[in-house]
Parts: structure tokens; C-alpha cells; sequence
């Protein structure tokens, strides 16, 4: 049975995210020597910061941004973050939702938008995650427009969010619905972990990788970008079409996304 949005929401633990955050800062201003810019363009109600994703299994999209936004905003209002079924399986789930980490529904949405935080949902998901290499600077939502409707019936604005880097902590060469196809996996895999694909990729230190092993992601550097927020109403009108308004946000954040891109230098350096 489905817990309580508003009990999940209450969950959030300000003093345990802050651990979670002074743990994690290491690594994504360390390892992955993350910057994040823009941050002001978050509004001072809520809004849903929609945002690209990047770096396959092991991903830290949610911590560069995270680490950056408690340490402008302080832990007065939490950041919520939308995520996969996946991550609710077993004891941990708890942890997460303390973090602020919650189930990605539109009721969840609904009540964490109540609240007058700013919401931050990947609507790509997998598909985004395990995008192909050479489509790394290519937003792909995969045709997802659920985020626009949750914007829509809260009445708040979307805050677009674009990443470059993560992509290149390993190579990816294909989301693998083909194989998932061929090898008719793909039933058993959207009843176990909704999802579709079979992501093939190569890194280090296991080389060849098909789901398994994961590899270690390499210590690539992660730059994102907060953009303006988009009112829908003032830019749609009282009545807006859910399929013209995620159009221009992933115009938005396409153009966002090739302005970083263009002042990449190296590949993992940066």
C-alpha cells in the first residue's frame, strides 16, 4: 500500500541531509571538481528545477547540484528530488526519503510543491542516463512529459537545469533496447525494474559492460547550470498544451546544454 505524500514529505530530516551533503561534497568538489552556476535564478517559492541526467548507474547529478544549492540556500527549505522506483527497494528506502530523496509520483509532487520548495525531477530518466556517447550534449526525455502536466496543475514555474560532463565518465555505446529486445528481457525487466534497456558501455577497470559489472566512473568534470525559470502561464496562456510547453523547455535546456558544451576544452579534464 502506498504511503502518505504528506508522510513522506514530513520525513525530511534537516540535520541528516546535511550529513549526507558534507559527505558527499568531497567527492563531487574532489573527485569530480563540480560547479554549479545560476543558483539565483531559483525562485523564492516553489518550482520544479527539471533537469538533464548523465553518468549511467553510478551518478552524482542529484549531489552536484545539491551540495551547491544547501550551501546558497542553507537547510531552512529542503531540495526534493523525484527518483526511481529502484531506489525504494529494501531498508534504505527511509533513508532516502529523509534526505529528501522521494518516489517519483504525482502526488509525491503535488504535496513537496505544497510545501514551497523547489522540486527537482530528471524526466529522462534511464533513457536520459544511458544516452549513446555521441549524443551526450542532446537533451532526450523520451518523449516524457509528465513534469510539464505536475508544473501545470501546481501552478509553479519550471527551472531548467543543464549538465555537461557526466557523460564522459565512461563510454557509451548504446541504451541496448535492442538487445533487451533480442534476448526478450524486456518483459521480466519492466515487471522488475521498470525499464526497458540493456545499457552496453566501457570503462574502467572491467571494460566491456552489459548492465554488469558497473565500472568505476572516471573522475570527469561536472559543470550545470541553473536557467531563468519559464512562467507557463505567462508564456502559454490559462490553458496550455502540455506537448508545445515541454517543446520549449527542452529547446531551452538544448540551447543551454551546446553553450556548455562549446566551453569544454578536453574531454574528463574539462
Amino acid at each position: 500500500m502506498a504511503e502518505d505524500p504528506e508522510s513522506v514529505i514530513a520525513k525530511w530530516d534537516a540535520c541528516l541531509t546535511r550529513r549526507l551533503v558534507d559527505l558527499t561534497r568531497l567527492i563531487v568538489k574532489t573527485y569530480f571538481r563540480s560547479q554549479v552556476t545560476g543558483l539565483e535564478n531559483i525562485p523564492a517559492g516553489a518550482s520544479l528545477m527539471v533537469s538533464n541526467h548523465s553518468g549511467g548507474l553510478v551518478t552524482f547529478d542529484h549531489s552536484v547540484i545539491a551540495v551547491d544549492y544547501y550551501r546558497a540556500f542553507g537547510y531552512d527549505r529542503p531540495l526534493y528530488v523525484l527518483a526511481h522506483d529502484n531506489f525504494f527497494r529494501g531498508p534504505v528506502a527511509d533513508f532516502f526519503e529523509r534526505t529528501g530523496v522521494i518516489r517519483a509520483t504525482p502526488e509525491n509532487a503535488e504535496a513537496a510543491l505544497a510545501t514551497g520548495s523547489p522540486v527537482l525531477v530528471f524526466p529522462g530518466g534511464d533513457y536520459d542516463v544511458y544516452r549513446p556517447t555521441r549524443q551526450e550534449n542532446v537533451i532526450a526525455f523520451g518523449g516524457r512529459t509528465g513534469y510539464v502536466t505536475t508544473a501545470i496543475e501546481a501552478g509553479v514555474p519550471i527551472v531548467p537545469v543543464v549538465s555537461v560532463g557526466g557523460q564522459e565518465n565512461q563510454l557509451y555505446l548504446t541504451r541496448g533496447t535492442w538487445l533487451a529486445r533480442t534476448l526478450r528481457l524486456t518483459a521480466l525487466e519492466r515487471r522488475l525494474f521498470r525499464t526497458n534497456i540493456l545499457p552496453v558501455t566501457i570503462g574502467f577497470p572491467f571494460g566491456l559492460s552489459v548492465v554488469l559489472p558497473v565500472n568505476m566512473p572516471l573522475p570527469t568534470k561536472i559543470v550545470t547550470r541553473v536557467l531563468p525559470p519559464i512562467d507557463i502561464t505567462t508564456e502559454f496562456g490559462d490553458d496550455p498544451d502540455v506537448r508545445k510547453v515541454d517543446a520549449h523547455v527542452r529547446a531551452v535546456m538544448q540551447h543551454g546544454l551546446v553553450e556548455l558544451a562549446r566551453k569544454r576544452r578536453l574531454p574528463v579534464l574539462g
